[in-house]
């Protein structure tokens, strides 16, 4: 672990550094967000979302490739995707009376599918596997600064309507007899944790990314009296899983994704034990 530091402050491995400070800037949106998420109890809503992106990326390599569209990036297919996901989802919650989990299951699984139909469509070799499980180390300075901004818009909101997100986590029909669109903020809390998943599949992939939205604002739960102090320690926690599955990974030569994923999800699962033992 000691080789981590000196290679952060090496001039020639500049992917890592970006590595490092991405994990820093991603932590804010993801202990945030993942606070709601898991405060809601919208887990399974976020992960539909999730998979629905790879069909925007799909299809941003295929304008790419096959009608020459340089310019639609598969991040900016990823976001759109997630966007028109988070709502769809987000009114099938809302006014789907009977089966709204096979509808929700049937988006999760059409996303998926659709973008990989769309991939084999585009003539080219794409490593599928830093969508599906992350690439942390191939950061730009471009993705920072993106992450950068959705920690200030994602911060601002979160300020601006705390008190409103708050009712509807905890309480949404109390909150709508006070006068307060619960459906507007409702999709607004999906449409943020839309963009912030399009973020986290940068650092762990499509396939992993609700582990790190919820798991470390579960642990935060285990020791925060408020929702504000949930939201820091999620952050906090994060950010030590990231640095040190990063640090892990480097040092035995181990994909970064799934290293911060397992190295999270046990830390869940040992606290867990030890509080049901205490």
């Amino acid at each position: 672990m000691i080789d981590v530091f000196y290679a952060i402050f090496d001039p020639d491995n500049v992917f890592l550094k970006y590595a490092f400070i991405m994990g820093a800037l991603a932590s804010i949106s993801f202990g945030i967000i993942g606070t709601f998420v898991t405060t809601k109890r919208i887990g399974y809503l976020a992960g539909a979302i999730s998979h629905c992106v790879f069909g925007g990326i799909g299809l941003a390599l295929f304008l790419q490739v096959n009608m020459g569209l340089a310019w639609f990036d598969p991040m900016l297919g990823a976001v759109l995707a997630a966007i028109i996901a988070a709502v769809t989802v987000g009114l099938v919650s809302l006014h789907a009376k009977e089966r709204e989990d096979t509808i929700i299951g049937t988006l999760w699984a059409v996303g998926m599918a659709s973008g990989i139909l769309l991939i084999d469509m585009t003539p080219g070799y794409f490593n599928l596997a830093s969508y599906l499980f992350g690439d942390i180390l191939l950061i730009s300075g471009k993705d920072l600064l993106y992450v950068a901004c959705l920690d200030v818009f994602v911060l601002s909101l979160s300020i601006l309507f705390f008190n409103r997100f708050f009712g509807v986590c905890f309480d949404s029909e109390f909150t709508s007899l006070r006068g307060i669109n619960t459906s507007f903020f409702y999709l607004l809390l999906l449409i943020l944790t839309a963009l912030t998943i399009v973020l986290l599949v940068r650092i762990v992939g499509i396939v992993l990314v609700i582990a790190l939205l919820t798991i470390p604002p579960a642990i935060a739960s285990f020791y925060a009296k408020r929702l504000w102090q949930m939201m820091l320690y999620s952050c906090l926690f994060c950010l030590f899983f990231i640095w040190t599955g990063l640090g892990v990974s480097y040092s035995f030569s181990l994909s970064s994704g799934p290293t911060i994923i397992v190295l999270s999800g046990s830390a869940y699962l040992i606290l867990l034990i030890i509080r049901k033992i205490m």
